[in-house]
């Protein structure tokens, strides 16, 4: 048995369901009827409905395995800071582009988003299996005055084409030089064009990085992290 309703999709705030084996909905904007079995019906969730941290409970535990950009911004003062984000990635190759997003702390914008307006530049590292501890460690709460990399052991080491230090524990590092800003509400949007990149000889092979030397993590949702586990070879269809 099938039963049909008629439903404006802006109208489903929530599954609908009914007592049969499907389910049919029929949009009477694009009058078409979508049907599904009631054991598949979604959960339909209306972001702007949600408060900041349910939204960001459900983003990120969404889009996974996220990669971690480990950025080092130089203050106005000289202090070395460093801290982890993962609303963070490549968005471009020519020119090559990464993409950094920084929330603000109770509407302040962080030390690295002011930091990267002052100076605009910054440099991103990777973040491998070998340096994860110690870069969740940079994330505890540090006053601006104080460096991270000093804190917690790492070496800085100068860059090549931005004033802004690297991190010589990281196997990859992107001097980047900032391209474009955007704030929306409390997040401060960075885009950076890739000056410089340095490469570990050990994961660096024919114009190339091998990811399973790299050892990558990856951020989950809450407090889980990922590593790269099972790799999946799957080429291209031919035009057709």
């Amino acid at each position: 048995m099938i039963h049909r309703v008629s439903y404006p999709l802006k109208a489903l705030n929530q599954s609908f369901r009914v007592k049969s084996d499907l389910i049919c909905v029929t949009s009477l904007v694009k009058m078409k009827t979508f049907c599904y079995n009631e054991e598949a019906i979604m959960k339909t969730i209306h972001m702007d409905t949600l408060a900041n941290r349910e939204s960001y409970r459900l983003l990120t535990g969404s889009i996974l395995p996220r990669p971690i950009a480990f950025v080092t911004t130089l203050s106005e003062e000289g202090v070395l800071n460093a801290a982890p984000f993962s609303f963070f990635n490549a968005i471009a190759s020519d020119p090559p582009l990464v993409i950094l997003s920084v929330s603000m702390d109770k509407d302040k914008k962080k030390d690295t988003a002011r930091n990267i307006l002052d100076k605009k530049e910054f440099v991103v590292h990777i973040v491998s299996e070998d340096l994860l501890k110690t870069v969740n460690d940079t994330s505890a709460r540090f006053a601006p005055h104080v460096s991270e990399v000093e804190r917690t052991g790492l070496t800085p080491v100068p860059s090549a084409t931005v004033g802004v230090p690297g991190i010589k524990e990281a196997k990859i590092r992107l001097e980047c030089v900032l391209e474009t800003t955007l704030t929306v509400k409390t997040n401060d949007l960075f885009i950076g064009r890739v000056r410089t990149m340095h490469v570990d000889e050990g994961i660096y092979e024919d114009g190339a990085i091998n990811i399973e030397k790299l050892k990558v993590v990856g951020r989950l949702g809450g407090a889980s992290y990922a590593t790269l586990g099972k790799i999946i070879h799957l080429k291209r269809p031919d035009k057709r």
